[in-house]
């Protein structure tokens, strides 16, 4: 079968979105699979020669022409790999079996010299020593180099935006109803902290996890029965820290998976941050508060000309909910195999990389999204005028301090439910039992002016 333009392809990951998706093509690709099953082969192979237990020899030559097989490894090699598997390549049938396909290819690329060693190749290993290896050192590298590189960027930006408008003031709303004022940039100080903390998250289970190469049932049957005087726990031990992974010693024929579940959830919790962005940042833009500048020649509506939708914020917003679906559905799934080993979980490992796909894309579009929109002081500053009774708790609090049990009451009754002025306020300053430095203390009291330490509080970045 020819290889499909966009047009043509089944999802949009590889489709419309290709072009957002392309930084995570060498770690989710089929091809880059892959290569890592090479890496891991031949890796595996140059272990047992340095284990001096084995009849392997190698000599420095012999080194780097095996590691060339991955270093080197491309579309070509991919494809013969691919044969090898369905259709038959080098004199052999078809496999029928990806990670047999793997193996006949590093045995046939051991020409001349080499040659001898091709029984070593796989040595005692089951399918699942090398997948669950090879699938660690694709998605660490895709969270680690193209994902938190991205959120960084996010963070960085909203820190950017808090700092340069810390004392931006701004009307705050909650349940939807206007609320105490806060200040722009403190609310984007908020999302900058919190990407940081579920970030960080993020980097610790990536740094986490973990490999096993424990043969078929975990127990090193078939590498105790052959070499009974070597340590094979110490052995793969030290081979799956040298992959730059942690140890799992106690296994079925699978990883148990723990850690991959840990950082699907931990890559959860830094898009619930960003779905809380997008769908203020969209609020705000509903309200005026954010303006966006309008891309040349872009249309915002079919029938509406004056349109300039918030689409990157919705975009974002729509790809970080499915991300989560797919990581949640990951993160039940992978953690479970009956008995010692059933292959259902081999199928949906192969979608971890449309999950990782999904949050970039979602990243891209937040970045995108913040770029784009400027806020709108006047807008700010006159919806906090006009919505004067949001000073009565600062009112009832003055009272309150002044010894006024029934603070919150008057100004409840002056308040609730009703529009009311600063004349109105200002009336009521003028009736009541304070001194006059208390009573010129409620007159100055405005809604833009009643923020607390909001512009402070954007140090704590």
């Amino acid at each position: 079968m020819t290889d499909r333009d966009s047009l043509h392809a089944v999802s949009p990951l590889d489709g419309r979105y290709a072009r957002y998706t392309e930084p995570l093509v060498p770690y989710a690709s089929e091809a880059g699979l892959m290569r890592e099953r090479v890496h891991v082969e031949v890796e595996y192979l140059l272990a047992l020669a340095d284990l001096g237990a084995t009849d392997v020899d190698l000599d420095r030559d012999d080194r780097e022409a095996l590691r060339a097989l991955y270093e080197t490894f491309d579309a070509d090699d991919a494809r013969v790999v691919k044969a090898y598997e369905t259709e038959g390549h080098a004199g052999r049938s078809a496999t029928n079996h990806d990670v047999k396909a793997v193996e006949y290819f590093v045995r046939d690329a051991m020409t001349g010299d080499l040659e001898a060693d091709r029984p070593w190749v796989h040595f005692g290993l089951t399918s699942e020593d090398v997948n669950n290896l090879a699938q660690r050192l694709l998605v660490k590298p895709a969270v680690e180099e193209v994902l938190v590189h991205r959120v960084r960027e996010i963070r960085d930006e909203l820190a950017a935006m808090a700092r340069e408008h810390r004392d931006l003031p701004m009307l705050a709303h909650t349940h939807g109803q206007p609320a105490t004022p806060t200040t722009f940039g403190k609310e984007m100080a908020v999302y900058a902290a919190r990407l940081g903390d579920t970030l960080g998250e993020v980097e610790r289970a990536a740094g986490r996890l973990s490999g096993k190469l424990a043969g078929a049932s975990g127990t090193f049957a078939a590498h105790h029965v052959a070499y009974p005087e070597v340590d094979w726990p110490a052995f793969s031990r030290s081979f799956v820290a040298s992959l730059g992974l942690e140890h799992t010693a106690l296994t079925t024929q699978v990883n148990p998976c723990d850690d991959l579940a840990r950082l699907f959830r931990g890559i959860q919790g830094v898009n619930d941050v960003l779905l809380d962005l997008d769908r203020d940042c969209w609020s705000y833009v509903s309200m005026g508060y954010l303006g966006q500048e309008a891309t040349e020649g872009e249309t915002g509506s079919s029938t509406m000309p004056h349109k300039v939708n918030p689409i990157d914020f919705e975009n974002s917003e729509g790809n970080c909910s499915k991300a989560n679906s797919d990581l949640a559905f990951l993160a039940d799934y992978v953690t479970s195999s009956r008995l010692q080993r059933d292959l259902s979980d081999s199928t949906v490992k192969r979608n971890i990389g449309g999950a990782l796909a999904h949050c970039l894309i979602g990243y891209d579009k937040t970045l995108n999204g913040l770029g784009k929109v400027v806020p709108r002081p006047s807008v700010m500053r006159d919806d906090l005028d006009d919505t004067p009774e949001i000073i009565g708790e600062a009112v009832q609090t003055i009272l309150r301090r002044e010894g006024h049990a029934d603070a919150y009451e008057r100004v409840k009754r002056l308040s609730r439910g009703q529009r009311v002025s600063l004349e109105a306020f200002r009336d009521l300053f003028d009736e009541l039992d304070v001194d006059e430095e208390t009573r010129a203390e409620l007159h100055a009291l405005t809604p833009a002016g009643y923020t607390g330490v909001a512009a402070e509080l954007v140090e704590e970045l």
